[in-house]
């Protein structure tokens, strides 16, 4: 039976086709095969055809979330997810999905269910007007698309349709030989040189050659948080762990798929040397020169700009001494940074605290699992302590500093997970805070039974929290509503009975060996999900920091 009589039977109309299988198809054909949304009038057609399709459709409980997990889809598989919404107020549970995916430059599309046309600008069911942008070429980003009602349930002939090509991969830019060349000379002219690799670096699948650069001319390099994984980070190259000494001190800077944004201090002093020099590669012409003047920029794709990097230290072969003054310093500084987390890390008081917690789940992470984090201390000192040693491996709040991605990017993980590498463990660590954005995704986790497993570090509230007792004693003077602290959430929360309540595994821990324990058995369960809710010191912080990675209020 021909493709467009299967169309016809499945519509229930001979010779004829819905709109709804008509954009389920166009997908489809556009190599769009993962679609998250919640359905609703006028919808619920468009994700039924999907299913129809072979697209899979996950669907989630809020909007938000959803988009969230399209958004990192895009960033995994290169193709853009698709988020599924209703119009009005479905898209504004989306709108801060597309602002992520924008700020990270990630693909995705989102589809929009609005009244019918005939009812525009009437005051019709949840009208609101829409936008449209660029998904994958250039610098991708969120494009949104609006479906009206009567264009979803329209039938027309099946041999009407022309669908178009599937859409190719971007085509790969070259910087210009003459800026190459520039580049690597003032590489090889660098006392104190470092190579920062960001997540545009991960996204363009660009670690091979940067792995061979690295290598080749013997470079510290310093990952940004989403760029970890692109080389492993036990690298003995990796000076992760004199991050602040790295970035202040350098002369010659190379900045490979990452930003100088607030993430990496704008590139400005006191955090770096006024006269230090920065050798750009990016994909796009607009971000070259943002906040500083670059000695050299490179305007191409990461992978091709360092691959033509490395042709010049093959025509003329270079390496930096790693015997140097510059590299004694960072060990020295790495060293001392690592043995003062390893003695937070072994105190035995209890509650634990950060590093207590990760020292022992990195003990038993596996090496190829996805990492997704979330929250302010949790994600900070998480990094810091959790190691990545694959590409594209780690997904957090990224450069919009977003809170609340955390589920939706561990079931993208998983669904991608579960079709390309089935096996591989997914291990989402949020703040009790974070948790509460997208709690209630839980139930999708559970649905779809993908066997994550979610660590809440639970210190009773938002960057520090209280204890039961200091809680009891300022309700004596009055309800929550007037002595609470804005920073505080109910003590002692039992955020395991959310996964329990919906079939999966949850643990409450207080002690090391209640982690150990609960963690070992949650990664020997490879079939149902699970929630470590995790009891830390309220007060618990991070170690003293010579310059604050985040942006900080003035409590």
């Amino acid at each position: 039976m021909s493709e467009s009589n299967l169309a016809a039977r499945s519509d229930g109309l001979e010779g004829q086709v819905s709109g709804a299988r008509v954009i389920a198809q166009a997908l489809k054909t556009q190599d769009v095969n993962y679609m998250f949304g919640i359905v609703g009038i006028p919808v619920t057609e468009i994700a039924l055809a999907a299913q129809e399709v072979g697209i899979r459709y996950i669907g989630m409980r809020n909007e938000q979330a959803a988009c969230y997990a399209a958004s990192a889809v895009g960033y995994l598989t290169g193709r853009p997810g698709v988020c599924l919404v209703v119009s009005g107020p479905g898209l504004i549970h989306g709108l801060g999905g597309m602002a992520n995916a924008n700020m990270n430059c990630w693909p995705l599309i989102v589809i929009g269910g609005s009244s019918e046309r005939s009812q525009e600008t009437m005051g019709a069911f949840q009208e609101f007007p829409q936008a449209v942008r660029s998904s994958i070429y250039g610098r991708p980003g969120a494009c949104y698309v609006d479906i009206p009602a009567d264009f979803v349930n329209l039938q027309v002939n099946v041999n009407s349709i022309k669908y178009v090509e599937c859409c190719m991969p971007p085509p790969v830019s070259m910087a210009e030989t003459s800026a190459v060349r520039m580049a690597a000379s003032v590489i090889r002219n660098a006392k104190q040189p470092l190579v920062i690799i960001g997540k545009g670096a991960a996204y363009a699948h660009a670690e091979e050659s940067i792995r061979k650069l690295v290598e080749q001319c013997k470079l510290p390099f310093l990952p940004t948080p989403m760029g970890k994984g692109v080389i492993r980070d036990n690298h003995p190259n990796c000076v992760a762990a004199a991050r602040s000494r790295a970035l202040q001190f350098a002369d010659v800077i190379v900045l490979l798929g990452a930003r100088l944004n607030w993430i990496l201090h704008f590139g400005l002093p006191p955090r770096y040397q006024p006269d230090v020099k920065f050798i750009q590669v990016d994909i796009c012409a607009e971000e070259l020169g943002n906040n500083v003047r670059p000695a050299v920029t490179l305007l191409g794709d990461i992978n091709a700009v360092t691959k033509q990097l490395l042709e010049q230290f093959d025509k003329t072969p270079w390496q930096y001494p790693p015997e140097s003054e510059w590299w004694k310093v960072l060990r020295e500084k790495m060293k001392s940074n690592e043995a003062l987390s390893k003695e937070l890390a072994s105190k035995k008081s209890l509650p634990m605290n950060y590093y207590t917690v990760f020292y022992h789940v990195q003990e038993q992470l596996p090496r190829d699992c996805f990492v997704v984090s979330e929250g302010a201390n949790t994600m900070d000192i998480g990094r810091t302590v959790l190691q990545n040693y694959l590409p594209r491996h780690r997904l957090d709040a990224g450069t919009f500093g977003t809170m609340g991605v955390g589920l939706g990017f561990a079931i993208a993980a998983a669904i991608v997970a579960k079709d390309r590498n089935p096996g591989k463990r997914v291990i989402c660590v949020e703040g009790d805070s974070a948790f509460g954005f997208s709690g209630m995704e839980v139930e999708t986790i559970c649905r779809y039974n993908l066997p994550i497993v979610l660590l809440v570090v639970n210190n009773n509230g938002i960057y520090q929290g209280f204890d039961t007792d200091s809680w009891k004693e300022m309700l004596k003077f009055g309800d929550a509503t007037t002595v609470a602290p804005p920073m505080s959430l109910l003590p002692h929360s039992h955020y395991e009975h959310v996964m329990t309540a919906f079939g999966g595994k949850g643990y409450f821990v207080q002690t090391p060996e209640e982690l150990q324990k609960s963690l070992r058995q949650s990664l020997a369960d490879t079939t149902n999900p699970s929630l470590i809710n995790i009891m830390i010191e309220p007060q618990a912080t991070r170690k003293a920091q010579d310059f604050h990675w985040l942006t900080q209020s003035n409590l």
